[in-house]
């Protein structure tokens, strides 16, 4: 079913495509850990992220079993786009040059997304608006890639940092701290472990 999608962009959204790039663990190790196995998988993930209702979950899960083919693609083509975003913001970290190629990926992607795209009136002032088939099963992607989109352009993109554990977490998160200076996933996680081994480091050193 066509529905007029209007998008208001928000700090929320901004995080929706890192929360995304982050459902693959240890992504910066040699061992990653795909959380994604399934379309129901990707269904899942984006209730848990607020992203779709209940309902709607229901019925992508029923459409998905009626066309297993269609569903296989989209989950591909769904962590294709993930690991795309990430290469993106991974050479932004370390401020290198984006690979060409990967923005053109994101940008076909836009493209196919946003066909007819105008700019409305809405409560707030403007926002974009166009058409969207919200019963596809490829609905998930669009909001994912619109997400990554607002936050290259956004001043917020200098904000996107990656965990600096040594064992590969890869974690990206939007750093929030006064100074921009949020080194951890978590500071009870990545941050605690590496706390305790360089306190073991200068212990050790000691003995």
């Amino acid at each position: 079913m066509l529905k007029s999608a209007v998008i208001d962009s928000d700090q929320e959204s901004s995080r929706l495509c890192l929360e995304f790039v982050n459902t693959l663990l240890w992504h910066a190790s040699e061992h990653p850990e795909e959380t994604l196995h399934s379309y129901a998988d990707l269904v899942t993930w984006a209730q848990g992220v607020r992203l779709i209702s209940n309902h709607k979950a229901q019925k992508l899960l029923r459409d998905a079993a009626d066309q297993p083919t269609e569903a296989s693609r989209v989950l591909k083509r769904a962590t294709a786009l993930r690991e795309t975003i990430y290469r993106i913001f991974i050479v932004l970290i370390h401020e290198k040059s984006s690979a060409e190629a990967d923005l053109a990926e994101l940008n076909n992607t836009l493209t196919k997304m946003t066909s007819g795209a105008r700019i409305v009136k809405t409560a707030k002032g403007f926002a974009w608006n166009w058409d969207v088939d919200e019963d596809a099963l490829d609905s998930l992607i669009w909001p994912i890639a619109l997400s990554a989109a607002e936050l290259l352009i956004s001043e917020e993109r200098k904000r996107v940092g990656q965990c600096a554990d040594d064992r590969g977490c890869g974690w990206l998160f939007l750093d929030n701290s006064k100074n921009c200076s949020r080194r951890w996933c978590d500071i009870n996680d990545c941050g605690n472990r590496a706390k305790q081994r360089r306190h073991y480091e200068r212990t050790r050193k000691y003995t």
